[in-house]
């Protein structure tokens, strides 16, 4: 039965003698749209990438992607016709040339599309006779992505597909995902370029210490999550258990309070404690993650 889900995991979990280095992780990824895995770097994002591709085992937890399960050897096998992946390095056979390199790729896959393969060697200017290893970093990733989005691919997931590149890759990078998000195929990429992330993504699942802190649209973020400034005359009272309250900060006389919902209801209740003076802001996805972070528990 085919379900509304990319990815999704249960308890996933990997252990290395005594680090956690991914820790009891409900991941759950839409199908179609850009998914941002945002972390700072160590988060455990490689780790559950490698896990979801069947590359390493998990320590316990189950996991599926596309329906298959991650666990079962046929299944992996199944993920990984069905999945394009994009690795940080972009590792590719250095001594072919750009033309053999994708000689060989195609070769593998019935579904090939000769037409986008075209399309992207002239979009991303990449020189068919020069050798991989000598393509500067931003063209590496340039083939890779030609590479994985010439299948077709249901699922593209990259690791830190910026890394490493100048502003202008950069743009050229965040563009084809776009299209290629807008061509159907479903887009879950790592990083920890926050700026970036919030560019492009639809939703984002954010890691922190291995563990799921925080999974939300970028829509309900930017209609909902709120930091509220309040200023009183005397000591801040205690309180605002508001449901949507996530943080609670006291500097002085002030109250600084990060809402995920419910900002009214908030000022509201504010009004009646005799706050003097309250400050309502939105917050950007820079801010929900160093909130998210800097709050989230060992």
């Amino acid at each position: 039965m085919t379900t509304s889900w990319a990815i999704v995991t249960h308890g996933l979990a990997k252990r290395y003698g005594s680090v956690d280095a991914v820790r009891a992780l409900d991941l759950h990824v839409t199908r179609a749209g850009i998914t941002g895995f945002l972390g700072r770097n160590g988060a455990g994002k490689t780790t559950t990438i490698k896990m979801l591709l069947g590359m390493i085992h998990p320590s316990s937890g189950s996991g599926a992607v596309l329906d298959l399960p991650i666990d079962d050897r046929a299944g992996s096998l199944a993920i990984r016709r069905r999945v394009a992946y994009v690795t940080e390095d972009k590792q590719t056979y250095s001594y072919l040339t750009v033309a053999e390199m994708i000689r060989f790729t195609r070769s593998f896959y019935d579904d090939w599309r000769p037409d986008v393969e075209r399309r992207l060697l002239a979009d991303y200017a990449l020189p068919p006779h020069r050798k991989v290893k000598a393509l500067s970093k931003g063209m590496r990733t340039k083939l890779a992505l030609l590479l994985a989005l010439a299948r077709k691919p249901e699922l593209l997931i990259l690791d830190e597909p910026s890394e490493g590149l100048d502003p202008v890759s950069i743009e050229e990078l965040l563009r084809a995902l776009v299209a290629a998000g807008a061509d159907g195929t479903t887009i879950f990429f790592s990083s920890h370029q926050i700026a970036e992330v919030e560019r492009i993504v639809d939703r984002v699942c954010l890691l922190d210490r291995g563990a799921l802190a925080a999974d939300f649209s970028l829509d309900h973020m930017r209609q909902e999550y709120r930091r509220i400034t309040l200023g009183f005359a005397g000591e801040p009272p205690a309180g605002f258990r508001i449901p949507g309250v996530e943080h609670v900060r006291t500097i002085g006389r002030q109250l600084e309070i990060f809402v995920t919902a419910n900002a009214d209801a908030v000022v509201a209740e504010a009004r009646r404690a005799l706050a003097v003076s309250v400050d309502v802001r939105p917050l950007g996805l820079r801010d929900v993650f160093l909130q998210t972070v800097q709050h989230d528990g060992p």
